[in-house]
């Protein structure tokens, strides 16, 4: 089982669920969890090869196998539904799983949240591709590092991945990196298919790569979803804007509980 981490509150049955990107570790949550656990029970997952999730799996890497091992620790913390917050990758997983156990799922919180591979952001997973078995991979998470979050307000969130990507092994990025085949494909299927659970995009309005596609599907998902953008703020908006996004996401939150 991948590891993970509980803040128990006892005055709440409710529980929310974090689950970081690529790269991450739970650790990226460090400015969420205070907040958060007065108001919920908090789930930190550190995903397969990721934090202290570094036993080897077996199983094929694929997003529907990385659902199965959120599922995993629901069922061992006999966890009946909880919130998602996911910020990036983590994205992916969270509708991932709420596709295979919508009734898992509360609502979903998407931070910087990835719905279709750009242009740019195809020609970064083409280089990765080619070189993934000839450059050390921290060379490529720094170049992709830079890409994404380019501007000088980005530093600290960009320095914060490209850390904790150091925790990770050359086999364990190379795993991660060919599940990118699969990505547009179930991007696709995600752009089309609307769910019936709560969602709230949480963009910074400096995430150039993201934040067009996000806007078009909130547009035609309407019934189910919202989209929050903070100013002045990149990629990993949990980071970079945390007071904001505490402060949205947990009144969102708290909302969906009294409806």
């Amino acid at each position: 089982m991948i590891a993970y981490t509980t803040y128990e509150n006892t005055s709440t049955t409710e529980w929310v669920t974090f689950v970081h990107g690529a790269g991450g570790s739970s650790s990226i949550w460090f400015k969420q969890i205070k907040e958060f656990k007065k108001h919920f029970n908090v789930l930190l997952l550190d995903l397969r090869g990721h934090g202290n999730s570094k036993e080897k799996i077996s199983k094929k890497y694929t997003f529907k196998a990385i659902a199965n091992d959120v599922l995993e620790v629901l069922n061992h913390l006999k966890i009946e539904k909880s919130h998602f917050i996911g910020i990036s990758l983590g994205t992916i997983v969270i509708r991932q799983f709420a596709e295979m156990y919508e009734n898992r799922v509360q609502s979903m919180i998407m931070g910087g949240a990835i719905l279709k591979m750009n242009f740019r952001s195809q020609i970064l997973m083409r280089l990765g591709n080619i070189f993934k078995y000839v450059l050390p991979y921290l060379v490529l998470y720094r170049f992709f590092a830079f890409v994404i979050m380019p501007n000088k307000n980005h530093k600290q969130s960009r320095l914060l991945f490209i850390n904790e990507a150091k925790k990770l092994y050359q086999k364990e990025f190379i795993k991660w990196f060919k599940l990118t085949a699969e990505i547009n494909p179930v991007l696709k299927w995600f752009r089309q298919v609307e769910l019936q659970v709560p969602t709230l995009y949480v963009m910074g309005d400096e995430d150039y790569m993201f934040l067009p596609s996000v806007r078009k599907v909130v547009e035609s998902h309407y019934k189910s979803s919202k989209l929050l953008v903070i100013e002045n703020c990149g990629h990993v908006v949990n980071v970079e804007k945390w007071e904001v996004f505490n402060t949205e996401v947990i009144a969102y939150l708290k909302n969906q509980k009294s409806t």
